[in-house]
């Protein structure tokens, strides 16, 4: 099964990065960008290399690094590592950077003997990237986009509910342009309010039911929510395997499930991709 639950987590503080992985998450993102100050970026990276040379866990790594060029070069000097799953590419906004990145890992990997090539996820954060989502899903090395809907605001100048029409429409092209490239469904974005666990609960059932798979955190306590919302439950995966059954019965085409409703291979493929997640 995919990684469902995505926890941020500052690389400047080691011991904080060691006791993430027991903290329930499929992966970790271990961050050197907007959650480590300029004057913790140093102390950052070298964490990062000791965190991933002592590594020994079946949790997901993938780095948030800086998109500026130096800032980047180092920090992915830290972060392409054997035990490193991939890089988050913060602030992503064209087909180009996703190419020149894509360059300088492969240049990383082979000085370093890293023969299972690093995965890319795209931050999409501005209008730019949003309206070059499609070309950015293409990119090499890209497996899943997320959007970084707090600095998309503020790029954009929305605000309050009404803003959510606006925030909507990146969200709803990260699903179409992830679909398109072939590539997995987007991660939903972050929710600052960590304590008011019923709304984030309610807001990844929203993401669940818009296309999206799996969360990013920035708080272990929202790390069990994002799990079970992602994990089929035994109802669901019975649902799914049913309206297989049905229609292997009814010779494919077309059936009707259990309620009496038509279903046919558009159905089918949904409750594939429900028994898929499941495992």
């Amino acid at each position: 099964m995919s990684a469902r639950s995505h926890l941020y987590v500052p690389a400047n503080d080691l011991e904080r990065l060691k006791k993430a992985l027991g903290r329930g998450a499929d992966a970790l993102i271990v961050d050197l960008e907007d959650g480590v100050s300029p004057s913790d970026k140093g102390i950052a990276r070298e964490n990062l290399t000791s965190f991933l040379n002592d590594l020994n866990s079946d949790v997901e790594i993938w780095v948030r690094v800086n998109p500026e060029k130096g800032a980047l070069e180092s920090d992915l000097a830290a972060a392409v590592h054997k035990n490193c799953r991939g890089i988050v590419l913060a602030k992503a906004t064209t087909l180009a950077e996703i190419q020149n990145l894509d360059s300088l890992i492969t240049g990383l990997e082979k000085s370093c003997g890293i023969t299972k090539k690093l995965e890319v996820s795209a931050l999409i954060e501005s209008a730019l990237g949003v309206f070059n989502a499609q070309a950015i899903a293409t990119g090499p090395r890209i497996t899943r986009m997320q959007v970084g809907e707090s600095d998309l605001r503020a790029d954009l100048g929305t605000s309050g509910a009404a803003g959510e029409t606006t925030t909507q429409f990146a969200r709803s092209m990260a699903v179409f342009a992830s679909a398109a490239a072939g590539i997995n469904p987007p991660l939903a974005a972050v929710s600052t309010n960590f304590k008011d666990l019923d709304a984030y609960r309610k807001s990844s059932q929203d993401f669940k039911e818009w296309g999206y798979f799996g969360r990013a955190c920035i708080h272990p306590a929202q790390v069990e929510i994002v799990n079970e919302v992602f994990t089929p439950n035994a109802d669901e995966l019975a649902a799914a395997q049913d309206i297989l059954d049905r229609l292997v019965t009814a010779g494919g085409g077309v059936a009707l499930d259990a309620k009496g409703r038509m279903i046919d291979e558009a159905i089918a493929k949904i409750a594939r991709r429900t028994l898929a997640t499941g495992k």
